[in-house]
């Protein structure tokens, strides 16, 4: 751990709803520990405060930061992190739940779980195995955080319409997100504004992950509140922003799809399993269908899933579809999944037309929507394919 001490400069921004805003800072070095050779006193940095941690710093307010990540380049955004508000005490906040998250760590949260006793939700909840199920819900499933807005584009572009449907026209979608990457809900600026532009009913998070508009325990659960709590269409599970990889096979935290497929089909919802594409990534192993996707969906998910192909063209869209044929091919060991190939006429302008919707940039490893848009339609052709099923039943 690498910690430092500073004076806030200035707020840089806020985003979310109170009590459960994120804010960036401009932060002056005060101290560094002796035989530091690096973000030294003086220097000035950008770091994160989660307002359910203690508040929000102000301007002349001396912190303490860990800048472990920022000091080794990973990938939190360029951000120190605001452990402590060193001038001030904050007051004991309410705790009206007794869910703890981020168990044993010093800044461990308590919330109040949707399944909890004392909460609405848990008569709900409470029904016997077998008794309460998704109701065959489409649940979208990725791999990337960066995923979460181009699936909804999708959901606002069903098949036979160029660009976006009136939101009337719309299935009413909750994001369920897991403790793979990012633990806290408000780290995502990009879930927030999908929040606040009305093209989320609500998010919910699970696991570790906290400061959702609902908490549950578990995935299975978080997936049941989105269906008859927040009285959701479809569900999309993505982990928070922060994925994290080691180039080993099983080594990454998307391994996790595989694991979410399991979950809807033991509850009886629908999985659509979204691929993670990119034709201009540098690696070569994410390039087509990235080994992400085909070792969480193709190894860890042992329930058949939707696997949704968009018909891209030309060369990148032929080698798609050999690995989507491959994964979808009888396997030794587990359920097979079904190929479903979806037209992408109109996801370009629906991508496009999103952003300038909801002011919420798609962009991937630092790729935007033109560096690679078979990422971004690929991702939306998931979303899309969802909303076809939904309007189907209605």
């Amino acid at each position: 751990m690498m910690w430092r001490d500073g004076e806030v400069v200035q707020q840089r921004r806020t985003w979310g709803r109170e009590p459960r805003r994120c804010a960036e800072l401009e932060v002056r070095l005060t101290q560094a520990p002796a035989g530091a050779t690096g973000l030294l006193p003086g220097q000035e940095l950008r770091a994160v405060a989660y307002e359910q941690l203690g508040g929000l710093p102000q301007p002349g307010e001396l912190v303490r930061l860990e800048v472990t990540a920022l000091a080794r380049g990973l990938g939190t955004g360029g951000h120190a992190m605001v452990t402590a508000r060193l001038d001030l005490l904050p007051p004991d906040a309410p705790a009206p739940g007794h869910l703890v998250k981020a168990r044993y760590m010093p800044d461990q949260v308590m919330v109040a779980g949707v399944d909890e006793q004392d909460m609405p939700g848990h008569e709900v909840l409470r029904a016997p195995v077998g008794q309460l199920e998704l109701e065959d819900m489409p649940v979208v499933v990725a791999d990337l955080h960066s995923s979460l807005p181009a699936v909804l584009a999708g959901l606002a572009s069903p098949t036979g319409t160029s660009g976006l449907v009136e939101p009337g026209r719309r299935p009413r979608t909750v994001y369920v997100m897991t403790d793979g990457g990012a633990l806290p809900a408000a780290y995502s600026r990009t879930a927030v504004g999908l929040r606040e532009a009305g093209w989320l009913a609500g998010t919910i998070t699970c696991g570790q992950a906290w400061g959702g508009d609902l908490e549950a325990v578990s995935l299975h659960n978080a997936l049941l509140a989105a269906r008859h709590v927040l009285g959701a269409q479809v569900a999309v599970v993505i982990q928070g922003p922060g994925n994290l990889g080691t180039d080993t096979p099983w080594g990454f935290s998307g391994v996790a799809c595989g694991e979410a497929v399991n979950a809807v089909a033991v509850l009886g919802g629908r999985a659509l399993a979204c691929l993670r594409v990119s034709q201009a990534d540098a690696r070569h192993r994410h390039r087509g269908i990235s080994h992400h996707s085909l070792t969480a969906y193709g190894k860890v998910a042992l329930a058949g899933a939707d696997v949704v192909v968009p018909r891209l063209g030309g060369e990148l869209g032929a080698q798609v579809w050999r690995q989507a044929e491959a994964l979808c091919a009888p396997r030794p060991v587990g359920r097979q999944h079904r190929l479903v190939p979806v037209d992408t006429a109109g996801l370009l302008q629906a991508l496009r037309q999103a952003q300038q919707a909801t002011g919420v940039r798609l962009a991937t490893m630092g790729r935007g929507l033109e560096e690679d848009t078979a990422a971004f339609v690929t991702a939306a052709a998931a979303g899309r394919y969802a909303a076809d099923l939904v309007s189907q039943v209605h």
